[in-house]
């Protein structure tokens, strides 16, 4: 472009009165000549364009940023392909600068050299980030009555403000700051955590898993009454974090699956004792002892006989009774019988 040096030495006043944090002003300018427009607010990504009135007679205009000069009339000066011309005219000169980003943000001056006079219009332009959570606390496991600290930080522009809330099993438990602190921490508190960045311009959702450890509880043993010879079975159900090995007792004297014919069976929280052919031994007193690094817990059955009714009980009926005047009785039924086939047949001779 015609007169080089007129670019060099506007674009080093330029960036020397942006360093100092004052409107740019031409050597010679008034005051009403340099104009301070509004802050151009965009979000990252998008568009913006930079606008500058003309007038007069311009013989030489620019868009310069802190650095450098962005174009010099129709001339792009800029190597960055995202900045490119949109309108030069008498009435305009307008730029646009796509895809923004934070590298982007600061002054930008728009410098115009007339017949008359030169002047400046600067601007500044503000990016909006939304907000991208870039640093949150791993998955934990702690043993119950740890105390437990969560940590969510994230970027983003304006500055994110942050909540906490337990998700699964839902519960009150909330914060509304990066850091989350759960003194003494319960087996209830276990679950899923969500920590929501947001600002005016969008928001970021990430979780995190807690895993509490406790020693296990064994539910109360119910008690089981099996007939000779059938099938029985013992349930011993525990809660506990991890889960817990079971072992069963007898008396003092611990059970091993196939053992007389008894199976053992784990499947989580439940354990089952499980007789197939119940005989006189089996019948009496069990334990069921669950246990996990953290501690242990236990239970008490007991396996009694159940009595099944016999045939002949079943053929009386209940409350049958059976006494020595059952023979005198049906002696009595029979003459009594005789008796009236006797007295018909007399009758029926008339």
């Amino acid at each position: 472009m015609k007169n080089p040096m007129f670019w060099v030495l506007l674009t080093g006043m330029a960036i020397l009165l942006i360093q100092q944090g004052l409107p740019v002003h031409s050597q010679g300018d008034s005051q009403t000549d340099n104009k301070v427009m509004d802050n151009i607010t965009v979000r990252q990504g998008e568009t913006v364009f930079l606008r500058c009135p003309q007038g007069d007679i311009v013989t030489h205009t620019a868009w310069l940023n802190r650095s450098s000069i962005l174009y010099a009339g129709e001339d792009k000066w800029s190597v960055d392909p995202r900045v490119s011309l949109v309108t030069l005219n008498q009435e305009e000169f307008t730029i646009k600068i796509e895809d923004v980003d934070m590298t982007d943000e600061g002054p930008y001056i728009c410098a115009v050299q007339t017949s008359r006079r030169p002047r400046t219009t600067s601007v500044h332009i503000l990016i909006q980030v939304p907000p991208t959570i870039i640093n949150l606390s791993k998955g934990i496991v702690v043993n119950e009555g740890s105390n437990v600290t969560l940590m969510c930080q994230a970027s983003g522009k304006p500055e994110p403000s942050f909540t906490w809330k337990l998700l699964s099993p839902s519960g009150d438990l909330a914060s509304d700051d990066e850091y989350l602190d759960i003194p003494s921490i319960s087996r209830q508190r276990a679950g899923t955590y969500e920590c929501t960045a947001v600002n005016d311009i969008a928001t970021d959702v990430q979780t995190v898993e807690i895993t509490v450890n406790y020693a296990p509880s064994v539910s109360e043993g119910r008690d089981v009454g099996v007939t000779l010879g059938q099938r029985g079975v013992l349930e011993c159900e525990a809660d506990a974090v991890p889960e817990a090995d079971f072992e069963w007792y007898r008396d003092d004297r611990r059970i091993f699956n196939g053992f007389d014919g008894m199976e053992i069976e784990d499947a989580g929280q439940l354990s089952k004792l499980t007789f197939f052919n119940v005989s006189e031994a089996d019948y009496g007193n069990y334990t069921c002892i669950a246990i996990n690094k953290l501690g242990s817990s236990n239970t008490s059955f007991v396996l009694y006989e159940v009595i099944e009714p016999t045939s002949s009980t079943l053929l009386q009926g209940p409350g049958a009774v059976q006494d020595g005047n059952s023979g005198s009785m049906g002696t009595h039924v029979h003459t009594y019988t005789c008796l009236l086939l006797a007295i018909l047949q007399f009758l029926l001779r008339f």
